[in-house]
């Protein structure tokens, strides 16, 4: 008999999910070697465990720095030449991307270059342990139970299990893909035979073409404009739901930045405003597109990231507008102030401790009803005010 495992809870919740992994083709051999011998790994983020108190989480990058210290420019110096060598290197893979997806070339290499620094940013994590936390104790379990079945599937289909280095949340690859991503996107595109986006760039940059395509990528449409905004700019509106033809946009005063021309078509398309600091740093009118990279990772500013580095790798330039120095609020505090303007029916989204889009619009219009001074923005200041 060997040693008893330190949490028999955890095994018992293991083999109950041998019946899901054997209905997806997985055999016993393969799911008993990869569960032997583990262990929950308690200290990942996004963990609910039974009988102990919530730890502070430090949170994604996206969604506690603020956005000046997210968006450095010094970064985006660094990460755009290596990403013009490689845009050099692999120039006859991304003309095929282009051709196939419709989605640029340059946007699929600063998803890289985000992700993972272009391949020379190691994982940390087994992706198994990871997902299988997840599942057990995560926020999210139903969605990690199906995601720990298809890692299994992965490694029953011949993926090695020393490979499957994941993030915290169980993405693996140069561009991050959940197991049931890889199944439905990564494709052989280098030709090898096999299927290979920790190793390969034709296969994991035509991974996140594939993605994005399937998400609605828009060819030949610009992520987002950059835009001067009319001074009586009014910050509620900077919101989804409140579209215009771009070209509308330009009439009313918005104006593109360093004086680029917005081609007929483009001016055709759609677009709502982007007010990430609220009324403070630079503004953006964003089309489809730009939500189609939001669809690959719900935030704000790694949109951003991802758009103006793909601009910069073609060669584009800084944000015109500066981003402030503007404090960010701890997210307990965002909580607080999203149940707030919920209680007084400004606010009718989730409550998540995040300073996104709804949230900085409803604030805007909790200013105007107060008399304060309408920024769309959070602060301690605007969250005292409510108490």
């Amino acid at each position: 008999m060997g040693a008893a495992r330190a949490d028999p809870a955890f095994d018992q919740f293991l083999q109950s999910l041998w019946p899901a992994a054997q209905q997806q083709g997985v055999s016993r051999s393969t799911f008993d070697a990869a569960i032997k011998g583990l262990e929950p790994d308690y200290s990942l983020q996004d963990l609910q465990i039974p009988g102990r108190p919530e730890k502070p989480e430090a949170g994604q990058a996206e969604f506690v720095l603020t956005p000046s210290q997210y968006l450095k420019e010094s970064t985006f110096d660094r990460l755009a030449k290596y990403g013009q060598q490689l845009a050099t290197q692999h120039k006859d893979t991304l003309a095929r991307i282009e051709k196939e997806f419709g989605v640029s070339g340059n946007v699929v290499l600063a998803i890289f270059g985000r992700e993972t620094d272009y391949g020379r940013y190691k994982l940390p994590y087994d992706a198994i342990r990871v997902l299988a936390t997840q599942a057990y104790v995560g926020k999210r379990k139903d969605l990690f139970r199906g995601e720990f079945i298809a890692a299994l599937k992965m490694l029953q289909d011949g993926v090695p299990r020393v490979q499957m280095r994941s993030s915290w949340g169980g993405a693996m690859g140069m561009t991050q893909f959940l197991p049931s991503e890889f199944y439905k996107y990564a494709v052989d595109f280098d030709g090898d035979g096999k299927i290979d986006i920790w190793n390969s760039i034709p296969d994991a940059l035509a991974a996140a073409a594939g993605q994005l395509r399937a998400k609605g990528w828009q060819k030949g449409m610009p992520w987002a404009i950059e835009v001067k905004v009319p001074g009586a700019v009014d910050c509620t509106a900077a919101e989804p739901a409140h579209v215009m033809p771009i070209g509308e946009w330009l009439k009313h005063g918005y104006v593109p930045a360093y004086g680029a021309k917005v081609p007929a078509n483009v001016q055709a398309a759609e677009a709502s405003l982007l007010l990430p600091e609220g009324t403070y740093g630079p503004a953006f009118l964003t089309p489809k597109n730009y939500y189609v990279i939001k669809d690959y990772n719900f935030s704000d500013l790694y949109v951003l990231f991802v758009g103006h580095l793909a601009d910069r790798i073609g060669g584009g330039r800084p944000f015109q507008t500066p981003w402030s120095k503007s404090e960010q609020l701890r997210t307990a505090d965002v909580e607080a102030m999203q149940k707030k303007l919920t209680a007084l029916g400004f606010y009718k989204d989730k409550i998540d401790g995040k300073a996104g889009m709804l949230t900085r619009s409803a604030l805007g219009a909790y200013q105007k009803a107060r008399g304060l001074k309408v920024d769309c923005w959070p602060t301690n200041d605007v969250l005292g005010s409510m108490k």
